[in-house]
């Protein structure tokens, strides 16, 4: 993806009456956890103009001026009826405030919640607003006869889809989307965007999927032919196989063994942030998340999602160096509700002082909560090192939740059809990768040649391993191969617990390649590697990479080769 390419605006029509404006980011767009695989987005806005016209989603500030000039050239913005928000968010705000300069008499149309926030964000008591809580139509003319679905969830808690029975087009905010940003509308080959919406899914929808599950249902009966999408491709060609991997994946967080529940209350965002880089941690972990915005929740869902849960994390910011109301009563409800079996965590985002987070733990610590991670503090925005922090922190929560109710559980022997898949033997190498501010490594011996031209490998990679984030189509990482009689030390080293976001590499002797990633000298040979895809496979992923350099370290060496006795252990 060229990083210095210029944001512009694509516009295409899409439908009769219908148009789409993409505005475009070539480049990683902001820290959010969901932008992690750097492949840009688009902000997807549509136009529809029967005998009255409405304007969809119009994009953020960074994009006003570009945006409002695209516009302008196709359509007389002075004669436009509505504005349609499938959420509020308020970095559109300049937007909104640009377009009521040009057109005065526009009507928002938004969910009841979405409306608050409207009024709030332009600060304005006095807009014109048509509240839409799903009986409600809008008659656009032409046959475009709008009919609006509200769907919410924790994180946009106003979002609502609007469905378009002439075009058969639902504009589905949130749901279906992916940050992928290109010169393709559609998702023509839709299956090269499986990994990114699969991504997307994991860290936008997975911690609110009985919410997901719940849309899915409103949206059932409806004859949709596309998808358009708040970001990236529209769906048109892979829309069945989309819609059935929602529900599946929906399904696989809903009938999770261990739930956390994951509580917060986010005032400029960066809480919020949070909250998905540690739900993201611990759902990739095999554990489910109830994420739960105490703003928008009634005390008796609180309650019942302590109550089912495993282990809960609180969120805050700190305004006026107090917890907002929310979080206080959320808080008391944990102190009455959890038991002290019940594994613990806090974090929060704060701009001078963290009087709200340092609240949240004393609580706890006087109560006799166990924490499954250390208090995690960020003043302002979280960074790159931070979000990987929360992810890794999220991970260790959900693992120690597993293992504690693995030590309840009593060891079986290994069958006979684990002792022989134990028999399989592999080169013990160790795999590094590193990113920006972000770096990793992991023990590896479920690795395997996998093509001659071009030289490839596998690499079998556990879905809560820290460095898995690493792994994604176009990452780099190399992999060092370890010598026999000279591999214990890193072997001992690799193998240790690590904190979240821990160094992996003090202490190693290493050098950094053409690729960025350590090289550890004391290797038998290093291969850099390029992925190309990765397949799900069970509880890990199946890396498929390229090699793209190398070099033997040791011409008198041999391979290091692990042996097993049991395929349920590495």
């Amino acid at each position: 993806m060229p990083e210095n390419k210029p944001r512009d605006v694509q516009v295409y029509p899409i439908a009769t009456d219908t148009r789409v404006l993409r505005s475009r980011s070539w480049s990683r767009l902001r820290f959010e956890i969901e932008y992690a695989l750097a492949k840009g987005t688009t902000a997807n806005s549509y136009l529809i103009e029967g005998d009255k016209t409405a304007l969809i989603d119009p994009p953020g500030e960074t994009f006003t001026q570009i945006y409002l000039e695209a516009l302008q050239q196709r359509f007389d913005v002075t004669k436009l009826d509505y504005v349609i928000l499938g959420h509020v968010n308020p970095n559109r705000a300049e937007t909104l405030k640009a377009l009521l300069t040009i057109a005065p008499q526009i009507t928002f149309v938004c969910s009841n919640p979405g409306a608050k926030n409207l009024r709030g964000a332009l600060e304005n008591p006095d807009l014109s607003i048509i509240v839409m809580r799903g009986e409600e139509t809008l008659d656009l003319g032409q046959g475009h006869y709008l009919e609006f679905i509200p769907t919410p969830n924790p994180r946009y808690a106003d979002q609502l889809c609007t469905y378009d029975p002439q075009t058969e087009i639902l504009y589905s905010d949130k749901l279906f989307g992916a940050h992928v940003c290109g010169d393709q509308v559609f998702d023509e080959g839709w299956e090269i965007y499986n990994e990114d919406r699969r991504y997307y899914f994991d860290c936008l929808m997975a911690p609110h999927a009985r919410q997901v599950e719940t849309a899915l249902d409103k949206l059932a009966d409806l004859p949709v032919r596309m998808y358009a999408t708040g970001h990236g491709p529209l769906v048109r060609y892979g829309l069945i196989d989309l819609t059935k991997a929602y529900r599946e994946w929906s399904q696989q967080q809903t009938s999770a063994d261990l739930t956390v529940a994951l509580i917060y209350a986010s005032a400029y965002g960066n809480t919020a942030t949070l909250a998905q880089a540690i739900a993201r941690g611990i759902t990739k972990a095999g554990v489910a998340v109830e994420s739960i915005n105490c703003e928008f929740t009634e005390p008796e869902d609180i309650r019942t999602a302590v109550e089912k849960s495993a282990g809960f994390v609180m969120g805050s910011p700190t305004l006026g160096g107090h917890a907002p109301t929310p979080v206080q009563t959320a808080l008391g409800i944990v102190l009455s509700t959890a038991t002290n079996n019940q594994l613990a965590g806090v974090f929060g985002s704060f701009g001078w002082s963290g009087e709200a987070v340092d609240l949240i733990e004393s609580k706890l610590k006087d109560a006799g909560y166990r924490f499954g991670f250390d208090t995690i503090r960020v003043k302002f925005k979280p960074d790159d090192a931070t979000l990987q922090l929360c992810e890794e922190a999220g991970t260790d929560f959900a693992q120690a939740l597993k293992k504690a109710r693995k030590v309840r559980s009593p060891n079986q022997p290994a069958t006979t059809v684990e002792q022989a898949v134990g028999r399989i033997v592999g080169s013990l190498c160790i795999l590094t990768a590193k990113e920006g501010d972000r770096s990793s490594a992991m023990l590896a011996s479920w690795v395997s040649q996998a093509s001659f031209n071009p030289p490839g490998l596998t690499i079998a990679v556990a879905k809560d391993r820290a460095i898995e984030t690493l792994t994604h189509s176009g990452n780099k990482f190399v992999l060092n191969i370890l010598k026999e009689g000279n591999h214990l030390g890193l072997m001992k080293h690799f193998l240790k617990p690590f904190s979240p976001a821990q160094d992996r590499f003090t202490g190693v002797a290493a050098e950094e390649t053409e690729n960025g990633s350590p090289v550890l000298t004391d290797a038998l040979a290093y291969l850099e590697c390029s992925v190309q895809n990765r397949m799900e496979s069970g509880d890990h992923w199946l890396v498929y990479a390229t090699v793209e350099n190398g070099k033997v370290l040791n011409q008198d060496g041999v391979t290091a080769v692990h042996h097993r006795k049991s395929g349920t252990h590495y």
